[in-house]
């Protein structure tokens, strides 16, 4: 774990901030895996206090009719690609489901979010040498 500060996150549906654009709202679209897998919908996205940029998409999947389901934050990192329905990551299903377990507890300690950034191979967004990903993130058709 690096010594910097990590900034508050909180979830959009949580502040008072909006998407400037309604088109841009990634909520509730599908997220799809490098493999091709679905893994589930986009609940929440986690925005940096200071920054006011997304850093974690929080992805509902897996369950049957609402039971069981899991929820994950991806780091947006991931995204590689976002359609008017999807929204496309450079990870598979399987670093998805194994990756650390949300908690709503655990979201205020400092060592979580590393534990995160660690599972799917990214630098951490406060860490040394970080680069915001670009956007807009690549726009398309599903093929």
């Amino acid at each position: 774990m690096s010594n910097a500060r990590i900034p508050t996150l909180t979830k959009l549906s949580d502040s008072d901030q909006t998407v400037a654009v309604a088109e841009d709202d990634i909520r509730g679209r599908t997220v799809t895996a490098a493999d091709g897998e679905d893994l589930g919908k986009i609940d929440d996205l986690l925005i940096d206090d200071e920054e006011g940029k997304v850093r974690f998409l929080l992805v509902e999947h897996g369950g049957f009719l609402g039971l069981g389901q899991k929820k994950t934050f991806i780091p947006v990192d991931a995204v590689t690609r976002i359609s008017d329905d999807r929204v496309f990551i450079d990870r598979s299903q399987k670093q998805v489901t194994d990756a650390p377990a949300y908690d709503p507890d655990l979201v205020e300690e400092e060592d979580y979010f590393d534990r995160v950034y660690s599972h799917y191979g990214y630098t951490p967004f406060w860490g040394m040498g970080y680069t915001y990903p670009p956007y807009p993130f690549p726009r398309g058709p599903v093929r």
